[in-house]
């Protein structure tokens, strides 16, 4: 790379970042109302002195609210900054421009943080160094043949995985711990769960410093990574090397390989800027009044829809824009199965903040072409209020459906009067679904994810226990729907332990159980624990970290998992598109796709306020499928259940979530037959049996 000053040439608006050409770099960003703006080039990320300031004319580097450059001679290598000049009127317009700041490019493709300082940024008059922005080259990857997988939803395991946590444990025992790369070493562990994909929290570029002074003081970080910054680029520290784009590649591609899709979980409701009193890291600097939701009483305030301290204007043309185009990219570029929407209600809100139902970002999605066969999953709420599961608009949007973890966990943990909602969330959601034309694989069912208890957590805890976040434990929800056993936390009481394995089992097995697509938290499958903190988002070590001596200390448990995954896999009738009805004739052989009984063996009594026991019976879908029998007991009493009869067929036990292990669970082969026409069941128990020909 030359060393500078270089030529320059009036350049190109599109594309908006740096765009490596014949010749040199071209360089555009969009300021509406910027009077004046200055391209700060450095020789490396860390460099205090520019190589170059480039001063851009308004007349020959403006292109309407574009403003662009071509610096010849430039190339990959070569970092960069952003400083605009322009309105300073924060109570009236909510502008907030300020030409000593340097601002990172919305449209950066690398970035590198060895200077930021979020702190002094954040300081009134700051003239601290910002995060910069990487010149990379752009030229071909090898991808021999690869493409996003397209898996079926219905036929769906999705398991949610931390990059960062998931392989940062000592004894995980690979090359580059909390990479890209380590998790490529753990491809095998993740074929023999039998996922079908991995959900990734976030992988763009996010502050780690964006956590409150108490919470910094303990020495911890923003581990979760729900403070983006940067959404063309990767969060530097999961690479082992410096080429980033190509450390993800090469994941993405052994995953696609192994039969594995990625899905990456995205940030677009709120930014690391934070609120008023947040550093200006890079929309605040561009365009205040166009990229975020401002009090329009007094403009100095940001609306906080995230909870986060500002909310993204989603459905301003321009940034509705801006969020499809990086949408496309993961997809086009680095050849992602799917985004997982965080805190998605937030797109639906319009730039008045109130929702609507054809928000154009959310349908703009929903229509691009280059997305047609990507996954799109909301996290269908937000912080201010709006909860949308099972009315989130678009047809192609899947759901977290926050009311089928709830009815679990409250079932499980032997709530009464809930048959019919459980009854409801088992067979597919259609209360919620199918009004509207949807379909049951629009749910994706979860007992727990990154936020909350751990499974482990929830049948050992009735409360938070985030005292280590340093907040006084204020931080995290105060209502888990959990039950600790009748002790909190650590036991030695074999039958209090004991208890909460046969409830562990339960929730994973009404999991897998139900019509839609499973979602899997990473270490649930083990019984990682977090010690009680359900609020896990700044503890960077072992409370969140994967501890890989568990697969041995509680393979007992991971061979649940994984021979429950199976049961799921063999049969089709467990993973449906359409909606169980119940009619005769709509299964095989003129029998219904499904039977409800109660524990006398006639109908259940849907409207009961103390029931806690439900059973049915699923018709085979595919030839050589068994019929599938289940019967959830969550009372503390046993029941003699009857058993439907089946013709030419025996029924032999599957699951029984009250058995020891490996008695737990069992393989065809392994399968013992059920003798006589009633089946002891246990309390609090799961049981499933399969009809193999006699």
């Amino acid at each position: 790379m030359a060393a500078g000053p270089f030529r320059l040439l009036p350049g190109e608006p599109f594309p908006a970042g740096a765009s490596v050409g014949n010749g040199g770099v071209n360089f555009a960003v969009f300021s509406r109302q910027a009077t004046a703006v200055t391209l700060v080039l450095y020789a490396t990320a860390d460099a205090r002195e520019p190589l170059q300031e480039i001063r851009l004319d308004p007349v020959g580097n403006r292109t309407f609210f574009f403003w662009h450059v071509f610096v010849s001679d430039a190339a990959p290598g070569l970092w960069y900054a952003w400083r605009v000049d322009g309105p300073l009127d924060t109570a009236r317009t909510g502008l907030r421009h300020d030409p000593r700041r340097e601002l990172l490019d919305p449209w950066a493709r690398a970035v590198d943080t060895a200077l930021w300082d979020r702190a002094a940024v954040a300081s009134p008059g700051s003239t601290a160094p910002g995060i910069r922005a990487g010149v990379i080259d752009h030229g071909p990857y090898d991808w021999e043949g690869d493409r996003p997988l397209n898996h079926r939803p219905e036929d769906s395991i999705i398991y949610e995985l931390h990059v960062g946590g998931f392989t940062r444990h000592p004894n995980a025992r690979v090359d580059a711990p909390g990479t890209f790369a380590a998790i490529v070493e753990k491809i095998p562990y993740l074929q023999s769960l039998g996922v079908t994909d991995i959900e990734l929290m976030p992988v763009m570029a996010f502050d780690t410093q964006d956590v409150p002074a108490a919470t910094a003081a303990h020495g911890l970080v923003n581990f979760w990574g729900y403070s983006p910054f940067g959404f063309f680029a990767l969060h530097p520290p999961y690479c082992s090397g410096t080429d980033e784009r190509r450390e993800f590649r090469d994941m993405v591609k052994a995953l696609h390989r192994a039969g594995i899709g990625v899905i990456l979980d995205v940030v677009f409701n709120h930014t690391a800027e934070g609120g008023p009193d947040g550093p200006m890291i890079s929309f605040k600097g561009f365009g205040n009044d166009i990229f975020y939701h401002l009090d329009p009483a007094d403009r100095r305030r940001y609306r906080d829809y995230s909870g986060c301290g500002n909310t993204v204007n989603c459905n301003h043309p321009l940034v509705a824009r801006y969020i499809v185009q990086c949408l496309e990219y993961w997809v086009r570029e680095m050849h992602v199965d799917g985004f997982r929407f965080d805190l998605a209600s937030i797109l639906a809100r319009g730039e008045d903040g109130q929702p609507m139902y054809h928000a154009p970002v959310l349908w703009n999605i929903e229509f691009s072409e280059v997305l047609t066969h990507t996954r799109l999953i909301a996290e269908a709420w937000d912080a201010g209020g709006l909860y949308q599961v099972g009315d989130f608009p678009g047809f192609r949007w899947a759901e977290w459906n926050g009311r089928f973890r709830d009815a679990v966990r409250r079932f499980v943990r032997g709530d009464g009067g809930l048959i019919g909602e459980i009854a409801s969330r088992i067979s597919g959601n259609s209360d919620l679904y199918a009004g509207s034309g949807r379909l049951p694989i629009n749910s994706v069912n979860f007992v727990t994810c990154h936020d909350g208890f751990t499974l482990h957590d929830l049948v050992s805890y009735d409360r938070r226990h985030n005292e280590a976040n340093g907040e006084d434990n204020r931080d995290g929800s105060t209502e888990n729907l959990s039950w600790n056993c009748g002790v909190e936390g650590a036991t030695d009481d074999p039958a209090v332990l004991a208890l909460r394995r046969r409830l562990a089992r339960n929730h994973l097995a009404i999991l897998m159980l139900s019509q839609g697509q499973p979602l899997l938290l990473a270490g649930d499958e083990v019984l990682r624990s977090q010690r009680g903190n359900n609020n896990a988002y700044c503890q960077d070590n072992e409370i969140s970290w994967f501890d890989w001596s568990l697969v041995e200390r509680h393979a007992d448990f991971l061979r649940f998992t994984r021979e429950l995954v199976r049961l799921r896999q063999r049969h089709r009738a467990l993973r449906r598109r359409r909606f169980l009805t119940g009619a005769p004739g709509s299964g095989q052989n003129g029998q219904p796709d499904i039977r409800w009984y109660g524990a006398s063996g006639n109908a259940p009594d849907w409207s009961g306020d103390e029931g806690r026991y439900l059973a049915f019976t699923l018709s085979p879908r595919e030839p050589g499928e068994p019929a599938l029998h289940v019967i959830l007991n969550m009372g503390s009493d046993a029941h003699t259940a009857p058993l439907p009869p089946v013709e030419d067929a025996t029924w032999r036990r599957a699951l029984d979530t009250s058995l020891p292990a490996p008695a737990d669970i069992a393989p065809p082969e392994l399968q013992e037959p059920v003798p006589g026409a009633t089946y002891a069941v246990a309390p609090r128990t799961v049981v499933v049996l399969e009809a193999w020909p006699a």
